[in-house]
């Protein structure tokens, strides 16, 4: 039996988390280098016998900046927190963004230093939750187990309007 509606649906849903994704990134400004936007991707999905499956990939920071991570003075309900371990120093970040703090002088400060000191504010004040990712996949599964029963009702009446349509070809 082929599951061509089933897997249209669930190729609707996939697409319509990444789109949504996609747009909260830009619309919170998390866009940046465009790094995370450009690598949200859907994976094809596959219909087994007893399964169906696909994925939604990112890189593995998508999931602190749509959850969200303490810091050490400012929390946030999350399941991730800076203890005693600092986030990496962003230096190619700072660098590509041509990011620099100022001393009291008005001097500008190396990239270097730079890095280190919003390493420190990360460390100390977090990543507020964005939930860019979660809340569009909460808000359209909501609604796929009807759009899946529908497709898969589909499905089976095609398949049996094809097994009709057989039987009667070899009995003539």
């Amino acid at each position: 039996m082929k599951y061509d509606n089933l897997k249209l649906a669930l190729e609707k849903y996939r697409d319509l988390v990444i789109e949504e994704s996609k747009n909260n990134l830009s619309r919170a400004k998390k866009k940046n280098s465009g790094g995370l936007y450009d690598k949200i991707k859907g994976t094809s999905v596959r219909v087994s016998k007893n399964s169906l499956e696909f994925n939604i990939e990112m890189p593995f920071y998508g999931t602190f900046v749509d959850k969200g991570v303490s810091g050490t003075i400012t929390k946030y309900n999350t399941p991730y927190k800076y203890t005693n371990k600092k986030p990496p120093a962003l230096i190619d970040w700072v660098t590509k963004k041509r990011f620099q703090f100022q001393d009291k002088k008005g001097r500008f400060l190396s990239y270097k230093s730079t890095a280190f000191a919003v390493r420190e504010g990360i460390y100390k004040y977090g990543i507020k939750p964005s939930l860019f990712f979660t809340k569009p996949f909460e808000k359209y599964f909501k609604n796929i187990p009807q759009e899946i029963t529908d497709a898969f009702g589909l499905d089976v009446s095609n398949f049996m309007s094809f097994l009709i349509k057989q039987n009667f070809r070899t009995n003539d």
